[in-house]
């Protein structure tokens, strides 16, 4: 064969493998739909914001493991959730019950939720309560002083973290791409 049909013969086997990798790509992301649209109802948090979580933290892998003991979707410590086991009644709870996509999301909501409310007299309770999602309740303490205490530009700004800098950035941005989609 000629160098011209080896090379279509390449763009057009290329061009498909790009096509079968967005087409997987777009099929994960909305594999957990519904178990988030449903946890963020039960939290009454916005489903968006919890799929943007989802995304970060594991990309949809519900079989996700951190390296500090996070399982699941949305990467969920022990000690969080022991909390929200303890707060819905679940005896006999065992933190690799979170591998369960539904279990995992709505611990996770849960949890998020409650730290949306720890941050209700802030301008945007969101940006405080992902930095403490990724961070800690501490670290948000140290970056919540003068202005940023209710200014979430300022609070951003103030983060020494890049990592958290970053994460906090990127939910926020997912969270407005997903707007509107899980309704």
């Amino acid at each position: 064969m000629k160098l011209r049909t080896w090379l279509i013969i390449l763009i057009v086997l290329v061009i498909d493998a790009g096509i079968l990798w967005w087409w997987q790509g777009y099929r994960l992301a909305r594999s957990q739909d519904a178990v988030i649209r449903a946890a963020a109802e039960h939290y009454d948090v916005d489903p968006a914001l919890v799929k943007a979580v989802v995304w970060r933290e594991s990309r949809f892998d519900a079989d996700a493991r951190g390296t500090s003991g996070e399982l699941g979707l949305m990467q969920i410590r022990a000690a969080a959730a022991g909390e929200w086991a303890e707060a819905a009644g679940i005896s006999d709870f065992h933190h690799a019950h979170l591998l369960n996509a539904t279990s995992n999301t709505l611990c996770g909501t849960w949890y998020l939720h409650k730290l949306i409310n720890r941050y209700q007299h802030t301008d945007d309770p969101v940006a405080y309560a992902l930095a403490d999602y990724n961070a800690g309740r501490s670290n948000v303490l140290k970056w919540n002083n003068d202005a940023a205490e209710t200014n979430s530009v300022a609070f951003i700004e103030n983060i020494d973290f890049p990592t958290t800098k970053e994460y906090v950035k990127a939910v926020k941005a997912k969270f407005e791409e997903y707007q509107g989609q899980l309704e």
